[in-house]
């Protein structure tokens, strides 16, 4: 039986969310941080009077980094009324801060280590219920998953292959991509992973419609295993004398 795939990395339809790094990079102001700090440790979600009191700030200043920190997707905001009362008169709920249900990781250069577990997970789980091989699995969810990333694209390759951390740079008519996503487990496991991301990349070139372009194994020091060459020309045929 088919597995279908959950993973969706892009939505045009939505404005993009902050990236991790600028997530990080907002901690690096120490009123901010100490914020953070507090709010993650309660057991429950806190309020601006709550965390300006246990940090001895002023209500503004703890409301101002509370909100920046809710903006950078590091806190999620909810809205409770703490009086217990309910109706007419009941008041306005409080709004309250509490760990974002977001996972932020920086890894630079960019990496989808997650990404590549899915996909292994996936291929295991196909292979026991079919009894194909895993390979052969893996293989093909990593081409449909490539296809769908091309499909939901509205760029050109090279622009894609940027967004998804691969680095590339032209060499001529070709695309070296100087990054591995999954550099790692390319290391250790690289037949394995390279023929994951050969069909992955194979996947986003059919999802885009580009035909000009082919993905083929290159490894090599310095850049991913995969490369995208153009496709030769075919022959010329001779004309009949």
């Amino acid at each position: 039986m088919a597995m279908g795939f959950t993973l969706v990395l892009v939505d045009h339809s939505k404005p993009a969310p902050p990236t991790d790094v600028s997530a990080v990079a907002a901690l690096d102001e120490p009123t901010r941080k100490r914020l953070y700090d507090h709010v993650v440790r309660q057991p429950g979600p806190v309020s601006r009077d709550e965390a300006a009191e246990a940090l001895g700030l002023a209500r503004q200043t703890a409301a101002f980094h509370l909100d920046r920190l809710a903006d950078a997707s590091l806190l999620d905001v909810v809205y409770e009324r703490r009086s217990g009362r309910t109706g007419p008169g009941a008041g306005r709920p409080a709004k309250l801060y509490k760990r974002s249900a977001q996972q932020v990781t920086v890894s630079l250069p960019e990496r989808h280590y997650e990404l590549a577990g899915r996909l292994l997970a996936q291929a295991v789980e196909e292979s026991e219920a079919t009894g194909e091989p895993v390979r052969t699995c893996l293989h093909r969810k990593a081409h449909e998953l490539g296809t769908l990333f091309g499909a939901q694209g509205q760029a050109d390759v090279f622009d894609m292959l940027e967004r998804y951390g691969f680095e590339p740079r032209h060499d001529g008519d070709a695309i070296l991509l100087g990054n591995c996503p999954f550099h790692a487990l390319a290391r250790e496991h690289t037949q394995t992973v390279c023929g994951m991301n050969l069909h992955l990349l194979g996947g986003v070139l059919d999802g885009l419609g580009e035909g000009g372009l082919q993905a083929r194994l290159d490894p090599g020091p310095g850049h991913c295993c995969v490369r995208l060459d153009p496709v030769p020309s075919p022959p010329a045929t001779a004309r009949p004398s």
